[in-house]
């Protein structure tokens, strides 16, 4: 069973119902006991970094994921579930995140062309990075996938499995042993998104 965290934040249910199209059993919880007996975490998540933060940690949900990726369950954030995954966000202020990735969430608007539009919304192909990745067994290089994001994943170039194009090149997928992340949208992403969540629910088996 897959346990898809609900902590007041994400497309929960269009998640839910990705997975159960490519025979998955998921349950979306907010109990911990379901949570610690899942054979797969998916964290998602959708708004503010410190709000969802801040929620995770109200709900001591942030130990729970912690506690479950040091033992080596597998973890997929998506989105702003990715995000949370990393040390540290810089989106209206500075909060801390979960820290199972090194790295820093920073905004677009840093890197990308003053001409460009934020959020960046749309369908934007993946680029492959040489650390070969399971998540993208069933994909190929240069497939699109569907991201809504303000911000990205930096410094963090040892976790990046896939990267998209903005007049800059932006994280998209990040893995670092068993805890992987999306800033895309796998459930909003077509055949290529289904794609990726079977390679992830087949992942470690």
């Amino acid at each position: 069973m897959i346990a898809i965290i609900d902590y007041g934040v994400g497309n929960l249910f269009s998640l839910k119902s990705s997975l159960a199209s490519i025979g998955a059993d998921a349950c979306i919880t907010g109990d911990k006991t379901e949570i610690e007996n899942a054979e797969k975490i998916i964290l998602p998540g959708v708004g503010a970094f410190g709000d969802a933060a801040k929620k995770l940690n109200d709900a001591h949900l942030d130990s729970v994921i912690v506690s479950e990726a040091k033992k080596g369950k597998p973890i997929m954030g998506i989105c702003l579930g990715m995000q949370l995954l990393f040390e540290k966000s810089y989106e209206f202020g500075c909060f801390d995140g979960l820290g199972l990735i090194k790295g820093e969430i920073r905004p677009i608007d840093e890197v990308i062309d003053k001409n460009l539009k934020i959020p960046h919304i749309g369908w934007n192909a993946l680029k492959f990075t040489d650390k070969k990745s399971k998540l993208f067994k069933y994909i190929n290089d240069g497939d699109f996938v569907y991201f809504v994001h303000s911000y990205y994943a930096a410094n963090c170039a040892s976790s990046v499995i896939a990267y998209t194009e903005y007049s800059a090149s932006l994280t998209a997928a990040v893995e670092c042993g068993n805890v992987c992340g999306c800033q895309f949208h796998p459930e909003k992403s077509g055949k290529t998104g289904l794609n990726i969540l079977r390679a992830f629910c087949e992942k470690g088996e």
